[in-house]
C-alpha cells in the first residue's frame, strides 16, 4: 500500500521516525507508466506478483514481465528534503529468472512528468543493483551534483542469485554513508572520499620529475657471476642410445635410419646471472604532492535536494525481476523493523526448495504418464497386427477361391 503523506510506521510497530513513502504492493494505485519507448513497442509491461515461488503467495511485488525491454514506472512522495536528517533509502529485489543482463535499482526524483519520464530524466539519487554477464555484479550508488551524476568510486558487489535481498543506502547528515544488504554493512565512508564532488586537495607538483640517476630496481645481476665454461656446448637434445633400428626398416625405401633424440639430462637451459640486492636503490620514486591551487571546499554534499518521486527506469534482457517493500525514512531504526517484519530469507529458501522438488516431481509423472501412453499405443498397434494376421489366415486364398 502506498502512502503520500509523512508517516510513522505501522501501528504494530515501535515509532522511530518519520516515514516518507512506503510500498508493499498491494495495488498499483499510483504508480504511473510513462509514455517512452511505448510508441517504438521496446517498452515492457509490469504486473502485480509474488512471483513462482514466494514464503507468501499473498505478498505481491512489481514485476518485469517482457524480455529484452525498457521499463519506466514512477510513484508520487509527499515532497521533502534531508537537510539536517538522515536519509534511508530501501527496497528489495529479486531476480527470480536468474538475471544475465539488466539493471535494479532505483531512482528518487524531484518534481517530474511522469509520462514522460525516461533515462534522461534527472534523478536526485540512484541507487540498487545492476547485472550484466560476469564482468557486471555491482551496487549502483549515484548522486546528481550540480546536473552531473556521480557514480561511487568503490566497486560493491551486488548478489547474483534468485532469492530476495533488500538493499539499504543510508546517507547521514555529516556527509558519511552506508550501504547495506541484507541488513549486513558492505561499504560506508565519507562522500567527498568516494565521489567527486570536489577538485582533489592535493596534486602532483607539476615542476617535480624523477631524477636520471634515481635508482628504482631492487635487485640486479651479480656482476661477480661468470657464465661457466663450455655451458654453451651443452645440446638441448642428445642422441637415444637405447634406441634400435626396427626390423621391418628398409633403407631403400624408408632411408638410412637415425636414431631419434631425447632431452638431454645434462641441459640447463639459458644461462642467466644470479640476482643480488642492488645497493644503489632507492626504492620507488613518489611524485611530490602540493595543495591544489583550484581546491574549493563545497561544503554539504549529503544534501539531495527536495525529492518528490519514486520511480523504476531499467533495461533487462530477460524480465522477471520482482521490487517489493520500499522505504524512504529518516531513521535507520525505522528501515530495520520494517525489513525485519517484512524480509524472511530462510523461509524464501524453504519455499523455494519445495517448489523446486514439486515441479521435479510433477515433470517426472510427465515423463511417466507419456511412456505409459506410448507403451500403450505400442501395444495397440500390436493387437491390431495380429488381428490382422489372423484374418489373412481364414480368409480363403485367390487358388481356393478359384476351385470355388
Amino acid at each position: 500500500m502506498r502512502n503520500l503523506v509523512l508517516l510513522t510506521a505501522f501501528a504494530a510497530l515501535p515509532c522511530f521516525g518519520t516515514v516518507y513513502y512506503k510500498e508493499t504492493f498491494e495495488n498499483l494505485d499510483g504508480w504511473v507508466v510513462s509514455d517512452w519507448k511505448q510508441d517504438s513497442g521496446e517498452a515492457g509491461v509490469m504486473e502485480l506478483s509474488a512471483g513462482a515461488w514466494t514464503a507468501d503467495p499473498k505478498n505481491m511485488g512489481y514485476k518485469t514481465t517482457q524480455d529484452a525491454k525498457f521499463y519506466a514506472v514512477s510513484s508520487k512522495m509527499t515532497p521533502f528534503s534531508n537537510t539536517g536528517k538522515t536519509l534511508v533509502v530501501q527496497f528489495s529485489v529479486k531476480h527470480e529468472q536468474g538475471i544475465d543482463c539488466g539493471g535494479g535499482y532505483i531512482k528518487l526524483m524531484p518534481k517530474i512528468d511522469q509520462k514522460n519520464f525516461q533515462g534522461e530524466t534527472e534523478y536526485a539519487i540512484m541507487f540498487g543493483p545492476d547485472i550484466c554477464g560476469s564482468g557486471t555484479k555491482r551496487v549502483h550508488v549515484i548522486f546528481n551534483n550540480k546536473g552531473e551524476n556521480l557514480l561511487i568510486d568503490k566497486t560493491i558487489r551486488c548478489e547474483d542469485d534468485k532469492f530476495t535481498h533488500v538493499y539499504t543506502l543510508i546517507v547521514n547528515p555529516d556527509n558519511t554513508y552506508e550501504v547495506r544488504i541484507d541488513g549486513e554493512k558492505k561499504q560506508s565512508g565519507n562522500m567527498k572520499d568516494d565521489w567527486n564532488f570536489e577538485l582533489p586537495k592535493e596534486i602532483k607538483d607539476p615542476e617535480a620529475s624523477k631524477p636520471s640517476d634515481w635508482v628504482d630496481d631492487a635487485m640486479i645481476d651479480d656482476p661477480e657471476d661468470a657464465k661457466p665454461e663450455g655451458y654453451d656446448d651443452i645440446p638441448e637434445t642428445i642422441v637415444d642410445d637405447d634406441a634400435v633400428k626396427p626390423d621391418d626398416w628398409d633403407d631403400e625405401e624408408d632411408g638410412e635410419w637415425e636414431a631419434p633424440q631425447i632431452p638431454n639430462p645434462d641441459y640447463k637451459g639459458e644461462w642467466k646471472p644470479k640476482r643480488i640486492e642492488n645497493p644503489d636503490y632507492k626504492g620507488p620514486w613518489e611524485h611530490p604532492m602540493i595543495a591544489n591551487p583550484d581546491y574549493v571546499d563545497v561544503g554539504d554534499v549529503y544534501e539531495r535536494g527536495e525529492m518528490s518521486y519514486v520511480g523504476f527506469e531499467i533495461w533487462q534482457v530477460k524480465s522477471g525481476t520482482i521490487f517489493d517493500n520500499i522505504i524512504i525514512t529518516d531513521s535507520v531504526e525505522e528501515a530495520e523493523a520494517f525489513m525485519k517484519e517484512t524480509f524472511d530469507a530462510e523461509a524464501e529458501k524453504e519455499a523455494e526448495k519445495k517448489y523446486t522438488e514439486a515441479k521435479a516431481a510433477a515433470e517426472e509423472a510427465a515423463r511417466a504418464a507419456e511412456a505409459e501412453a506410448e507403451e500403450e499405443e505400442d501395444s495397440d498397434e500390436t493387437d491390431e497386427d495380429e488381428e490382422a494376421d489372423m484374418a489373412d489366415l481364414d480368409a480363403p486364398a485367390e487358388d481356393d477361391k478359384d476351385e470355388l
